[in-house]
């Protein structure tokens, strides 16, 4: 195989401090002197760099530049700066700190760090995280995809990580048009189970609000409708009610409407808990009780799912048992250079208070 570019000027850079040219603690030229000298991009000097870095020739002072480092000289035992690139969609919110704790109690009892990037669910930022992991070299990935659902600009960075031979697992959902490793919920099941809880509860007239620009949306609606055509339970498109991360605030306007318009609606299934509890604040400012006049059922048994004066009838996956299973797949594929099999958790109905038997 032929080498690629940076590949040729990371060795260059190596017989330079094999041979003396940067010596033992000096700066090697900035970055930018470099893509001069090699009349090349900047992506492709840091990624000769963070080659060079992750094989312990150079290592990089925060604000001051790059320098000469040794440590490949010494065993391989002390150069274990072993490190997995996690990106989510979102860092604070709601189920990903759980993920997340599993992620990383996993990785340090094997010997690795964890270097942590969010996207918020924007393509831009994904982009910049992923240089940032090709960068600083690490030798894995767990990533979250960003609005899975919709063409990603991005595609061409992950390809070329896989050139790079870096392994990666996706979490939640995976780009359909990669055919990437993924661990993720049976979120076909888990929409189905939902609203298969409303129609066993004797809910004719339900609706579904999910968010389409994730796979996930795409799915549970899937599950939705399967549940509706196996009870013969009819619904119009209107039934469906979608939102994008940018407006789903705007989602309860289109939820009220309907409920107007058809007052016999008894059953909302929701894409998740989060608007499951933003719609249920809402919709009793509106006068509406929830579970008497309107059931409501979530996905994902957060926290949200248990505050609040009515606790949520959720769908529950194990999201820690889900972070550790992500870091000991990336572990093992690294060691046996081929990929696990993909992890497909089964959901599970949680009952709480938000859901009656309608009359």
């Amino acid at each position: 195989m032929e080498k690629t570019k940076y590949q040729k000027i990371a060795d260059e850079i190596k017989a330079k401090i094999d041979t003396g040219v940067y010596k033992q603690n000096e700066a090697i030229p900035p970055e930018l002197q470099l893509q001069k000298d090699y009349a090349v991009s900047r992506h492709t000097v840091r990624q000769a760099i963070g080659l060079l870095v992750n094989e312990g020739y150079l290592r990089k002072e925060k604000g001051s530049g790059t320098y000469v480092d040794q440590t490949y000289k010494t065993t391989p035992t002390l150069k274990e700066t072993k490190t997995i690139g996690v990106i989510t969609t979102y860092l604070s919110d709601y189920i990903f700190p759980t993920i997340i704790r599993g992620i990383e109690s996993s990785l340090r009892n094997q010997g690795y760090s964890l270097l942590l990037a969010s996207t918020n669910n924007d393509y831009q930022q994904e982009k910049e995280c992923l240089e940032k992991m090709i960068e600083n070299g690490v030798q894995g990935l767990i990533i979250e995809p960003t609005k899975s659902n919709q063409y990603n600009p991005n595609l061409a960075l992950y390809v070329r990580l896989r050139e790079q031979k870096i392994p990666m697992v996706m979490i939640n959902a995976a780009y359909e048009e990669m055919d990437a490793a993924s661990i993720r919920v049976d979120d076909v099941k888990a929409g189905y189970i939902a609203t298969e809880t409303l129609i066993n509860n004797q809910h004719k007239k339900i609706i579904l609000v999910t968010k389409i620009d994730d796979l996930q949306g795409k799915y549970r609606m899937k599950g939705f409708i399967q549940a509706c055509e196996e009870a013969n339970i009819r619904f119009s498109s209107e039934d469906i009610i979608t939102y994008t991360t940018e407006t789903r605030k705007q989602a309860f306007d289109s939820v009220l409407k309907r409920l107007k318009t058809v007052p016999s609606i008894s059953g909302i299934v929701c894409y998740n808990d989060q608007i499951a509890s933003f719609l249920m604040d809402k919709l009793s400012e509106e006068g509406y009780r929830v579970p008497n006049d309107l059931s409501i059922i979530g996905n994902d048994n957060s926290l949200l799912s248990k505050i609040g004066k009515i606790k949520l009838t959720t769908l529950e996956y194990p999201k820690e048992e889900m972070g550790i299973d992500a870091a000991n797949w990336i572990v093992k594929t690294i060691a046996e250079g081929k990929n696990e099999p993909d992890i497909v958790y089964a959901p599970q109905l949680i009952e709480r208070d938000s859901v009656i038997r309608h009359h």
